[in-house]
Protein backbone atom coordinates (compact mmCIF):
# COMPACT_ATOMS: atom_id res chain seq x y z
CA UNK A 1 0.00 0.00 0.00
CA UNK A 2 1.50 3.33 -1.03
CA UNK A 3 1.60 6.34 1.30
CA UNK A 4 -1.25 8.20 -0.42
CA UNK A 5 -3.49 5.14 -0.23
CA UNK A 6 -2.63 4.77 3.46
CA UNK A 7 -3.45 8.45 4.02
CA UNK A 8 -6.86 8.07 2.38
CA UNK A 9 -7.70 4.84 4.23
CA UNK A 10 -6.65 6.33 7.59
CA UNK A 11 -8.72 9.44 6.86
CA UNK A 12 -11.73 7.23 6.09
CA UNK A 13 -11.15 5.28 9.30
CA UNK A 14 -11.30 8.54 11.27
CA UNK A 15 -14.00 10.47 9.40
CA UNK A 16 -16.61 7.74 8.88
CA UNK A 17 -17.11 6.95 12.59
CA UNK A 18 -16.86 10.65 13.48
CA UNK A 19 -19.49 11.46 10.85
CA UNK A 20 -21.76 8.72 12.13
CA UNK A 21 -21.32 9.97 15.69
CA UNK A 22 -22.24 13.55 14.68
CA UNK A 23 -25.19 12.25 12.67
CA UNK A 24 -26.57 10.06 15.46
CA UNK A 25 -25.57 11.97 18.61
CA UNK A 26 -24.38 15.52 17.88
CA UNK A 27 -25.08 16.66 21.45
CA UNK A 28 -22.75 14.00 22.87
CA UNK A 29 -19.98 14.66 20.35
CA UNK A 30 -20.00 18.40 20.94
CA UNK A 31 -19.93 17.87 24.69
CA UNK A 32 -16.94 15.50 24.38
CA UNK A 33 -15.09 17.63 21.84
CA UNK A 34 -15.79 21.14 23.09
CA UNK A 35 -17.19 20.65 26.59
CA UNK A 36 -20.22 22.66 25.41
CA UNK A 37 -23.96 22.08 25.29
CA UNK A 38 -25.48 21.86 21.82
CA UNK A 39 -29.12 22.98 21.65
CA UNK A 40 -31.75 24.26 19.25
CA UNK A 41 -30.72 24.69 15.62
CA UNK A 42 -27.20 23.52 16.48
CA UNK A 43 -28.46 19.94 16.69
CA UNK A 44 -29.55 19.61 13.04
CA UNK A 45 -26.46 21.58 12.01
CA UNK A 46 -24.36 19.00 13.87
CA UNK A 47 -26.14 16.28 11.91
CA UNK A 48 -25.41 18.11 8.66
CA UNK A 49 -21.73 18.18 9.67
CA UNK A 50 -22.02 14.44 10.33
CA UNK A 51 -23.35 13.88 6.80
CA UNK A 52 -20.45 15.89 5.37
CA UNK A 53 -17.86 13.97 7.38
CA UNK A 54 -19.45 10.69 6.39
CA UNK A 55 -19.33 11.72 2.72
CA UNK A 56 -15.66 12.73 2.98
CA UNK A 57 -14.83 9.45 4.69
CA UNK A 58 -16.61 7.38 2.06
CA UNK A 59 -14.90 9.34 -0.74
CA UNK A 60 -11.51 8.65 0.85
CA UNK A 61 -12.37 4.99 1.37
CA UNK A 62 -13.42 4.53 -2.26
CA UNK A 63 -10.55 6.52 -3.80
CA UNK A 64 -7.54 4.71 -5.11
CA UNK A 65 -4.18 5.96 -3.94
CA UNK A 66 -2.76 6.52 -7.43
CA UNK A 67 -0.98 9.91 -7.24
CA UNK A 68 -1.25 10.23 -11.04
CA UNK A 69 -5.05 10.14 -10.83
CA UNK A 70 -6.38 13.72 -10.98
CA UNK A 71 -9.48 12.85 -8.95
CA UNK A 72 -7.34 11.41 -6.17
CA UNK A 73 -5.08 14.46 -6.20
CA UNK A 74 -8.20 16.65 -6.02
CA UNK A 75 -9.52 14.66 -3.07
CA UNK A 76 -6.20 15.02 -1.24
CA UNK A 77 -6.26 18.78 -1.95
CA UNK A 78 -9.79 18.96 -0.53
CA UNK A 79 -8.71 17.02 2.55
CA UNK A 80 -5.75 19.40 2.98
CA UNK A 81 -8.17 22.32 3.02
CA UNK A 82 -10.55 20.50 5.37
CA UNK A 83 -7.87 19.39 7.84
CA UNK A 84 -6.16 22.81 7.86
CA UNK A 85 -9.47 24.57 8.42
CA UNK A 86 -10.57 22.22 11.19
CA UNK A 87 -7.20 22.43 12.95
CA UNK A 88 -7.22 26.24 12.82
CA UNK A 89 -10.85 26.52 13.92
CA UNK A 90 -10.45 24.14 16.84
CA UNK A 91 -7.19 25.83 17.86
CA UNK A 92 -8.96 29.19 18.06
CA UNK A 93 -11.79 27.62 20.06
CA UNK A 94 -9.29 26.03 22.44
CA UNK A 95 -7.42 29.28 22.96
CA UNK A 96 -10.44 31.57 23.33
CA UNK A 97 -13.07 29.43 25.05
CA UNK A 98 -11.54 27.91 28.16
CA UNK A 99 -11.58 25.45 29.61
CA UNK A 100 -10.82 23.29 26.59
CA UNK A 101 -11.24 19.55 27.00
CA UNK A 102 -8.44 17.11 26.17
CA UNK A 103 -10.26 15.69 23.16
CA UNK A 104 -10.20 19.13 21.54
CA UNK A 105 -6.40 19.25 21.67
CA UNK A 106 -6.15 15.70 20.36
CA UNK A 107 -8.34 16.76 17.41
CA UNK A 108 -6.15 19.83 16.78
CA UNK A 109 -2.99 17.70 16.69
CA UNK A 110 -4.60 14.97 14.58
CA UNK A 111 -5.94 17.40 11.97
CA UNK A 112 -2.62 19.27 11.89
CA UNK A 113 -0.75 16.02 11.24
CA UNK A 114 -3.24 14.94 8.58
CA UNK A 115 -2.96 18.36 6.89
CA UNK A 116 0.83 17.99 6.83
CA UNK A 117 0.55 14.51 5.37
CA UNK A 118 -1.87 15.79 2.71
CA UNK A 119 0.57 18.57 1.85
CA UNK A 120 3.42 16.08 1.48
CA UNK A 121 1.21 13.79 -0.60
CA UNK A 122 0.25 16.69 -2.89
CA UNK A 123 3.94 17.43 -3.43
CA UNK A 124 4.70 13.79 -4.15
CA UNK A 125 6.75 13.20 -0.99
CA UNK A 126 4.35 10.80 0.72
Amino acid sequence: MNAMNLLLKLTALIEIPTGLAFLLAPVVVVRLLLGAVLTGPGIPLGRVAGCALLALGVACLRAGGDPANRAVRGLVAAMLLYNSGVAATLLVVGLTSPPAVALLWIAVVLHTLLAGWCLLARRGHA
